[in-house]
């Protein structure tokens, strides 16, 4: 019997149904991306000082500019490397009394200024920025600092949790209602993190968004390429993947305009509210349907495809039967990914390449971002190099296949942070071009290992296995922080040695998986496990069944 991409090729593979769905899908994916990366925005910490009751007044009776009131009021700067001593201390000093000179305040309380008092800022601090973030509202600086990182990660964790939990629900009970699902509760958790009383809240709701938003766009990229045939499965997760790079421009300009987080937070949530409506649009994978043995409903819905596309559907295709050697469906289990050698190395591969491309990508923004001066700006550029990276990927993936171009955006992104160790700091234009590149090459990487993991698993565990693997991307964005900060502590060019060394390795050992180029997606676990071996010419059976291994695991 034919497969599924067989009947795409009578039924259309990518007209106008799939056209539509990838369109609606898109804007899922650029929609995620103020949960990914808003963090810049909505957690921005301006430069600020402590609050010192009666210096206010004191610098408009004397007339002093903004630099004059800091020379004259706040301590100094301290050791190279650390924050100021302003932004944490202020001069135990009582501003109000009449005493104080303009001249030189406090040449009259001590001869020199180091033989002063300094105390923490009981009084608040003074941000200098014309809106506002979670920082600035609720004074995440100083010595509760820790709790910006908190709320970074809390998103990191949820990512990691919904991707697996949500995967198997996926692989269960079907992709369609696990997307409205996670569009739903990721639409109410935004709306209220916007209106969020205190950080508690704030966290709780970042959490909850990242427990579904991650999962959510990953069952979309699913998704499409369960709708396309295989001659644009590839192009559709690559530009799938560019609709979030849109989203990264979006976002600057949004939150440029927007420089008030609880009101960015609110306008970058409303899309979710009207992807509700997908449910009258998107219908359910007829891949999944036929590997759960609901035929029916598979044949329905590719009736349905073939009708929006205006192309007949063939007598010889209409009929769907389950494997006469299944006496029930197939369940996903996690120790599908592990039990057969070939796809249990698969596993572990693609989880380190997701893991790499996670600190990478980030790590590389992060530290580029320590001497930045512009963040608007550095963000825009620092996305505006993802589309040549697409576009590399297009020119190359049907050349030379995945693995050769994959292996090799590896290597340069790892080769890129070596040398960037070794460039000093005058030639600050080729450390920038340096930067661009290793981002450019991790970028690729990043789009790669999205794009392979889908092809590598059979379709009654694809949603599980990209899930589960994608989940070690998140493990790599809750230390990336820690990684990037203590280690520049250290020598501010270690996290780039770091980085290197862990992208050399991801380079060489996507060169162990099979290459996917030309293939159609693997249906049952027997395909998987061959796709290093030419297979056979023998007819391709539509629904997706494999027997249950005899022997039990101990």
């Amino acid at each position: 019997m034919p497969s599924v991409d067989d009947i795409l090729e009578h039924i259309g593979e990518f007209n106008f149904f799939q056209k539509q769905t990838f369109f609606l899908l898109a804007l899922l994916s650029a929609a995620f991306t103020p949960i990914y990366v808003g963090i810049v925005f909505l957690a921005f910490t301006p430069d600020h000082r402590c609050l010192s009751p009666g210096v206010a007044e004191l610098s408009r009776r004397c007339g002093w500019s903004l630099a004059e009131e800091l020379n004259y009021t706040a301590p100094g700067p301290g050791a190279a490397g650390e924050a100021s001593p302003h932004q944490c201390r202020r001069y135990e000093v009582d501003w109000n009394q009449s005493a104080l000179s303009c001249a030189d305040p406090l040449a009259g309380l001590a001869a020199n200024r180091s033989h002063l008092p300094l105390g923490p800022c009981r009084h608040g601090w003074v941000y200098e920025t014309p809106g506002s973030s979670i920082v600035t509202e609720f004074n995440l600086v100083c010595a509760s600092s820790w709790m910006l990182d908190l709320f970074q990660s809390a998103v990191n964790v949820g990512f990691f949790i919904g991707s697996v939990g949500i995967g198997y629900i996926a692989d269960r009970f079907g992709r369609k209602l696990c997307l409205l699902v996670t569009i739903l509760i990721n639409a109410a958790s935004g709306l209220l993190l916007a209106v969020s009383p205190n950080y508690t809240w704030v966290l709780i709701f970042r959490l909850i968004q990242g427990l579904v938003s991650k999962a959510g766009w990953l069952i979309g990229y699913i998704l499409i390429t369960e709708f396309v045939g295989l001659s644009y499965r590839r192009t559709v997760g690559i530009v799938y993947q560019m609709a979030f790079t849109v989203g990264l421009l979006a976002l600057v300009g949004v939150a440029y305009v927007l420089p008030h987080w609880r009101w960015l937070q609110l306008t970058v949530s409303l899309p979710n509210v009207f992807f509700l409506l997908y449910y009258w649009c998107i219908p359910e994978s007829p891949r999944w349907l036929i590997s759960q043995n609901k035929n029916a409903k598979a044949m329905r819905i590719i009736k349905h495809i073939a009708k929006k596309n205006g192309k007949p559907l063939p007598t010889s295709l209409q009929s769907l039967r389950p494997d006469e050697e299944a006496d029930e469906k197939l369940n996903p289990s996690f120790l599908d990914l592990v039990r057969t050698p070939q796809i249990r190395k698969h596993t572990l591969i693609l989880m380190y390449n997701w893991f790499t491309s996670s600190v990478l990508y980030q790590g590389l923004i992060m530290h580029m971002g320590l001497a930045g001066s512009n963040f608007y700006l550095d963000f825009f550029y620092s996305a505006l190099v993802e589309f040549p990276a697409a576009l590399l990927i297009i020119l190359t993936i049907d050349r030379l296949g995945r693995r050769y171009p994959w292996a090799a955006s590896n290597m340069v992104a790892g080769v890129a942070c070596l040398a960037s160790v070794f460039i000093p700091d005058d030639l600050r234009w080729l450390r920038v071009t340096v930067a661009c590149l290793g981002r450019m090459g991790i970028t690729m990487a990043y789009e790669m290992v999205c794009l392979v993991n889908a092809e590598l698993y059979p379709t009654f565990i694809r949603n599980l296995g990209v899930l589960v693997c994608s989940s070690m991307c998140d493990i790599g964005g809750i230390i990336t922080p820690f990684l990037v900060y203590r280690l520049t502590n250290v020598w501010h060019e270690l996290p780039l040695l770091v980085f290197a060394v862990i992208g050399l390795v991801a380079g060489v050992l996507v060169l162990l998986l099979p290459e996917t180029k030309g293939k159609a997606l693997p249906e049952t676990i027997d395909e998987a496990e061959n796709m290093q071996r030419p297979r056979k010419n023998k007819e391709k059976m539509i629904y997706l069944q494999v027997k249950k291994v005899d022997n039990p695991l101990n």
